[in-house]
């Protein structure tokens, strides 16, 4: 108990505050939530509830202000922890409780924490997630050196013709050799976003993050393009190992900065010329654990360039050398259409802006606060507020335009709600 009360005495006297917003949704068909009893605490005090709120038809609660170590701690690294910890127990009729342990929360950033619920059986059981510390703060096993890219010429090596962004990616939650670890399906943008709040700080430069998320993103497709661990007779994508792959951490929660980066970026990845396969791009901290190749990445080396005004790709050049380049995957799996290579606003016209009409419509089925529109390939001031009010619940910018971000985060909601991923 000792801890606990130091920790909830160093949360009480923090100077910073940061936002937080819980969402709410039924694991059995991806809707929201609503009217589900949400109390947050500090962890290791679940009992002293400081804020107790409800979610609404989005199955989102209010955007909360809630106590953070002073912004500093972030930016360099110190000994005290950066971040505070809060506990969230969540309560919804007709579905089982839940509680998340060690939400983190930063300075001056919006963390949201999903929590999927499931439906009430017969016998009331508890859903208990704790989120282990954040890589910055904590020794976790250095990476095992691996060459970056990976021979092509040994039969059956390299199995996929063409970088494709895969609509789910499989997270074996354990060291490779872990036999009894679990086996996650996971949304590829939504690993991305999860690894990247675990390894990095939101509150960086955003060339910094989406230099580091391009790494991640990079390593991750090499994975994939290689097929590594199922051609060695494993049944996933990457582990959530550091020694092997990325930290992943189930149930964990998202910082709003790396969140709009991954939507800005989740097509690319880094690669060498006359190199087909995207490149597997190591890093290490550099502080806790030492790079043991000098051609590595370090993510707080990316924090001072950052600061400096190196853009993302200048970042990762001074670490991978020159001849590393961004590059654009050829197709995206799992969605209706791709991104008409134009912004959709008023006066626009044709298929294009039926098919978001149509797919909001849909989308607000199950988010009743999306108003319907007329389905007539026609980008007017009826649509454009559904659009606005969409960007809203989901934490874009609310211009009413559909642009890139804006599209993709569309078919990730309506393949959601409407489950054509799985039929």
């Amino acid at each position: 108990m000792a801890f606990f009360d130091k920790e909830m005495h160093m949360q009480k006297e923090n100077v910073d505050t940061g936002r937080y917003q819980v969402v709410v949704l039924d694991r059995l068909n991806n809707r929201p939530v609503e009217n589900a009893r949400v109390r947050i605490s500090y962890t290791g005090a679940p009992d002293s509830v400081i804020e107790e709120v409800v979610t609404d038809s989005s199955g989102r609660t209010p955007v909360l202000e809630l106590k953070t170590p002073p912004l500093e701690y972030s930016m360099e690294p110190v000994e005290e922890q950066p971040y505070a910890e809060y506990t969230v127990q969540i309560d919804a009729e007709g579905f089982e409780p839940k509680e998340v342990a060690g939400s983190e929360v930063l300075p001056d950033v919006l963390s949201r924490q999903p929590a999927t619920l499931n439906a009430m059986e017969q016998g009331e059981s508890y859903q208990r997630v704790v989120i282990p510390p954040h890589t910055l703060f904590y020794k976790y096993p250095p990476k095992i050196e691996e060459s970056e890219i990976k021979p092509v010429n040994e039969t059956g090596e390299i199995v996929l013709s063409k970088v494709v962004i895969p609509e789910y990616i499989v997270v074996h939650d354990g060291p490779v050799s872990d036999s009894l670890a679990e086996n996650y399906y996971v949304r590829y943008r939504d690993y991305i976003k999860n690894v990247a709040s675990s390894e990095i700080y939101a509150t960086w430069p955003d060339d910094t993050i989406r230099a580091n998320v391009l790494a991640i993103m990079s390593f991750t497709l090499n994975r994939v393009y290689t097929e590594w661990y199922r051609n060695k007779g494993y049944d996933f994508t990457i582990t959530s190992s550091t020694a092997y792959d990325h930290k992943w951490i189930y149930g964990r929660n998202i910082f709003d900065s790396i969140d709009r980066i991954v939507d800005e970026l989740f097509e690319n990845y880094l690669s060498r010329p006359n190199v087909r396969q995207p490149i597997l791009t190591q890093y290490c901290d550099g502080k806790q654990v030492q790079c043991r190749n000098r051609g590595w990445m370090t993510q707080w080396g990316s924090k001072t360039l950052g600061d400096q005004g190196y853009s993302a790709i200048e970042i990762l050049r001074a670490f991978y050398g020159n001849d590393m380049y961004i590059n654009v995957a050829e197709a995206v799996s799992g969605i209706p259409a791709s991104w008409p290579g134009y912004d959709l606003d008023i006066g626009a016209t044709g298929s294009k802006v039926s098919q978001i009409q149509e797919q909001l419509n849909t989308i607000a089925g199950a988010y009743p606060a999306v108003p319907t529109v007329t389905v007539d390939g026609i980008y007017g001031d009826e649509t454009k507020n559904a659009v606005r009010v969409f960007q809203g619940i989901f934490g874009l910018g609310q211009t009413g335009i559909v642009d890139y971000p804006t599209w993709y985060k569309i078919q990730e909601i309506y393949v959601a709600v409407s489950r054509i991923a799985e039929l």
